[in-house]
């Protein structure tokens, strides 16, 4: 796997938030990362009103258990995005999105192997949507900018961002095929830049996210 910096396309915004408007993402580059079984591919645009995620999740049998803001999501299914606006590797926000649309925002501290989380701290005005596919699940976020100024780190950047401004980043997905009665069985932990590391929280592995 090839990893690197992950360009960002701007766009009007507005519908590029719903899944089901694929005309809207087409512009948007794609990567992809992980078993073929259960492929996980993201893009992003950004606006002047916040920043567009997208990931398309290969899963023949998605589920859950969980349902409220914020439960241990990491615990079942679910797609990850790390944020890490200034580089420094702390205070990033880490956003999570199962295939019930269940959101768990977290204020990384710092990650690993001193990790230390926020969980009381909440993305001001996020929405999501989530809705099946052909071969899994489609999972969209809105994240407006303002959202992002209660983190320490965006004291160090603009926002909104300008062309050419670089954050770092990495994605992620746990699929646990056993379902919910044996979940830990063949669980799969993928990433699209590896860590090297049992845990996801590896600042030293994220990417640039790059304003183009």
């Amino acid at each position: 796997m090839t990893t690197g910096s992950y360009f960002i396309r701007e766009t009007d915004g507005g519908a590029a938030l719903l899944p089901g408007d694929d005309a809207r993402w087409i512009g948007a580059d794609r990567i992809a990362w992980g078993p073929a079984s259960y492929r996980t591919s993201f893009r992003a645009l950004w606006s002047a009103d916040g920043l567009y995620l997208r990931f398309d999740a290969t899963d023949p049998r998605p589920w859950h258990t969980l349902t409220t803001r914020d439960d241990a999501l990491w615990d079942e299914e679910v797609v990850e995005i790390f944020l890490d606006l200034d580089g420094s590797g702390t205070h990033y926000a880490e956003i999570e999105l199962s295939p019930a649309n269940v959101v768990t925002d977290v204020r990384m501290l710092r990650g690993s192997p001193d990790k230390e989380m926020d969980l009381s701290w909440d993305f001001e005005g996020l929405t999501s949507e989530v809705r099946p596919a052909e071969k899994g699940w489609i999972g969209c976020l809105f994240l407006p900018w303002d959202g992002f100024r209660s983190l320490p780190s965006a004291h160090e950047v603009s926002l909104p961002p300008v062309a050419g401004d670089r954050w770092r980043f990495n994605v992620y997905r746990i699929e646990r095929p056993g379902g919910p009665k044996a979940p830990e069985r063949d669980v799969v932990f993928a990433s699209f830049s590896p860590t090297e590391s049992p845990s996801f929280h590896v600042p030293a592995s994220f990417q640039g996210f790059v304003f183009s």
